[in-house]
């Protein structure tokens, strides 16, 4: 049995903070502003994770005022939604997303960031997707104060070994 979910996040930029995209250190003007590292790819896609096996969101999982994830690395809670939705005897098959934001530009990153993703929810880098696209000048992401992602996922029940 297949299941889809998908997975949506936002967050502001902000000054004196690192930009990291699929768990990538991109050298930018900004940082985006969050309790962990802000990582919306990581974000959206982990919500479309759990939205694929019902179970929830990465808010329930990963609070934003709980200690134990303040400055975490996103991927890090890549693998933990992993860990969640393999207790409940699922495993991914893929990811896809785009990331919404006017610059930086992120195409040169988009190989590391697959590879990233891909570690965390143990599956092949080359069933990881990442896009990039702008709003054309539109809204908060247009006027520069932010990014978003948008995220799929499909996972399956586990083989039986």
């Amino acid at each position: 049995m297949y299941r889809i979910g998908t997975g949506y996040d936002a967050h502001r930029f902000v000054q004196n903070r690192d930009l990291v995209l699929g768990g990538v250190n991109i050298p930018f003007k900004y940082g985006l502003a969050g309790w962990s590292d802000a990582d919306v790819l990581c974000h959206a896609m982990a919500d479309a994770v759990l939205g694929a096996a019902a179970a929830g969101d990465i808010g329930h999982y990963f609070a934003p005022n709980d200690p134990r994830w303040k400055g975490v690395s996103s991927i890090e809670l890549l693998k933990k939604v992993r860990e969640i939705i393999d207790e409940r005897g699922y495993e991914v098959v893929n990811v896809d997303s785009v990331l919404i934001m006017e610059e930086p530009k992120v195409g040169d990153y988009r190989r590391e960031m697959g590879q990233n993703i891909g570690a965390a929810l143990g599956i092949d880098p080359r069933a990881v997707g990442v896009k990039a696209t702008t709003t054309e000048g539109l809204g908060f992401v247009g006027e520069g104060q932010g990014a978003a992602a948008q995220a799929v996922a499909l996972i399956k029940i586990k083989d039986k070994k």
